[in-house]
């Protein structure tokens, strides 16, 4: 691989996953997504070309078809260990949602530049790109609640499909589950750190998982009410 270290940590959703383990049931991986990105559908799964990650050099030689295939090996383990507990949610419980949570970046010109604009960079983005019809009432809680708490003393700039419209995940769950389960493709902008030296803003970083861990109530009440239908 041709990107130091810090480049690639950059691109990774650090402190993320700390965020997802605040819930009762999460799944966190400890992959790199230049190893394979789990968000993206099988064929692009592994990272080839500078268009495959956001312009970068990635590979001081490209990964030959064996190294591949033990990635997409990697990708195929995850989908189904990850069917095999959803199958038991629902046994369990008739049903899901599932929060699928990622971070992105919003000051990619540079440390010393400023951020990118706000008006298309909300502090919460919720996508909705594949979500069944029937489970509107499910995203239109998840935004209420959201936006009715505050990141360092202002509400929480939450909206749906501005940067993202989820992917691999999100798709994967409405294509097999989308009768009972529901998916929230979460991207949260990195306003709890700094994106370039991974320093953590304590602080933000709690208010943000609170609001979220709030949001889990109403969501669910809003499933069960759809599910109900």
């Amino acid at each position: 691989m041709a990107l130091d270290d810090r480049t690639r940590r950059r691109e990774e959703d650090p402190h993320t996953g700390a965020i997802a383990e605040q819930f009762d049931l999460s799944v966190v991986v400890h992959r790199s997504r230049f190893e394979v990105d789990l968000n993206r559908e099988r064929d692009n799964a592994v990272y080839l070309t500078p268009e495959d990650a956001w312009g970068l050099d990635l590979w001081e030689y490209p990964p030959d078809d064996e190294v591949v295939q033990e990635s997409l090996q990697l990708y195929d383990a995850f989908y189904s260990n990850l069917a095999m507990t959803l199958d038991q949610l629902t046994e369990d419980h008739g049903g899901f949602v599932l929060y699928d949570i990622h971070s992105y970046n919003h000051r990619r010109q540079g440390p010393d530049e400023p951020p990118e604009d706000e008006m298309g960079n909300p502090v919460v983005n919720l996508g909705t790109g594949s979500m069944p019809g029937k489970w509107r009432p499910v995203a239109d809680a998840f935004l209420d609640t959201s936006s009715r708490h505050q990141l360092d003393g202002a509400p929480i700039d939450a909206r749906e499909n501005i940067r993202f419209k989820g992917r691999g995940m999100a798709e994967f769950v409405h294509e097999h589950y989308g009768g009972v389960g529901c998916a929230l493709a979460i991207e949260l902008k990195k306003v709890f750190m700094d994106e370039w030296n991974g320093e953590l803003y304590e602080d933000k970083h709690r208010e943000l998982t609170e609001a979220l861990l709030a949001t889990v109530d109403p969501v669910v009440a809003a499933w069960s009410a759809s599910a109900g239908e």
